[in-house]
């Protein structure tokens, strides 16, 4: 069986442009992902990746504007660009591969006699992450929700790293940086990534469609990021949301997903960033059975800031509707 590899050599001083060749299997062929790498010379070491999920556009959007305007911009060090990670869930709009069902964001760090979503996770594993220090893999938030633009994190045992990682998300001065602790983290890139000791930012952003204000901040902040890891020079500037500039530091736990009781309509009554007292009304339930059924109200189980609402989708029962969260004490 091949080996995954690259076409070009990293080392290669200046703009490379090749391909990551996953070896293909008993499900699907052999895979070439474009891959762009500018090397130049001592410095920071940066993989930056997109459409991880394949209905999560912005990622691989911003990806390919980074590639244009880095060669000119690009001071030192080493950047490496995988715009998709995943072609096949990005040709069929899905967050998991259609082919085996997997998603990539919770099989890494794969396997080379797998099925196509773990060849490829093995593949950036072996090939791609040793040569990085810091990973960008860039996300939104999915098609039916709103969320502001975040830079995320998740609770890292070592502390060095972990703070090393909340200024390095804070970096990319987003309306919000976000440390999220939640249960279904097994087989995630930034797992694998921190185990080996990498600095590794999930950006999260929007949700619904891919707009062009939603990918003007995005970029902004992937700029403010590199000026931050010295790899390119400039100012950085927080981008301006709702008609703000400003940037917080949240953290969310398991406790703060709020579920739906019942199957039925998410009527959402608040906005991301807004600020609830415990009781204060997040959305409405209703009914599409029953004309008679009362609505069910979805209220906020303490003081709180609205991190993610589900944007006016019918949810069956016990499906998230809404996310809270509450200042990062580190």
């Amino acid at each position: 069986m091949s080996e995954a590899h690259l076409t070009f050599d990293l080392d290669t001083p200046g703009v490379s442009r090749g391909h990551l060749v996953v070896p293909g299997g008993a499900d699907h062929g052999e895979l070439s992902l474009p891959v762009f790498s500018l090397n130049k010379g001592e410095g920071p070491r940066l993989l930056v990746t997109g459409g991880n999920h394949g209905n999560e556009l912005e990622g691989p959007i911003v990806a390919r504007r980074l590639i244009k305007w880095l060669p000119d911009a690009q001071t030192c060090g080493r950047v490496i660009v995988l715009p998709v990670l995943n072609p096949l869930a990005v040709q069929a709009w899905s967050r998991n591969t259609p082919l085996d069902g997997l998603n990539l964001n919770r099989v890494f760090p794969g396997r080379a006699d797998g099925s196509v979503t773990e060849r490829i996770a093995d593949a950036v594993s072996r090939v791609l992450l040793p040569m990085a220090d810091t990973v960008f893999d860039l996300h939104s938030f999915g098609p039916t929700w709103e969320f502001p633009p975040a830079a995320t994190t998740h609770p890292i045992a070592d502390p060095d790293l972990m703070a090393r990682t909340v200024r390095m998300a804070e970096a990319f001065k987003l309306p919000l940086t976000l440390v999220w602790q939640h249960n279904d983290t097994a087989g995630m890139f930034d797992i694998t990534a921190q185990n080996q000791g990498k600095v590794f930012v999930c950006t999260e952003f929007g949700g619904g469609t891919v707009g062009a204000d939603n990918l003007a901040i995005y970029e902004a902040g992937v700029r403010n990021a590199l000026i931050a890891l010295g790899l390119v020079e400039g100012k950085a500037e927080y981008p301006t949301f709702r008609q703000q500039k400003f940037g917080q530091t949240l953290e969310t736990r398991p406790s703060d997903e709020l579920k739906s009781p019942a199957p039925g309509i998410f009527e959402p009554l608040c906005s991301v960033l807004d600020e609830v007292k415990q009781g204060d009304l997040i959305g409405i339930l209703h009914s599409i059975d029953s004309l008679s059924a009362e609505s069910i109200d979805i209220r906020a189980p303490e003081t709180s800031i609205v991190l993610a609402i589900a944007s006016g989708a019918h949810v069956d029962a016990n499906e998230e509707v809404a996310l809270v969260a509450r200042p990062l004490k580190l």
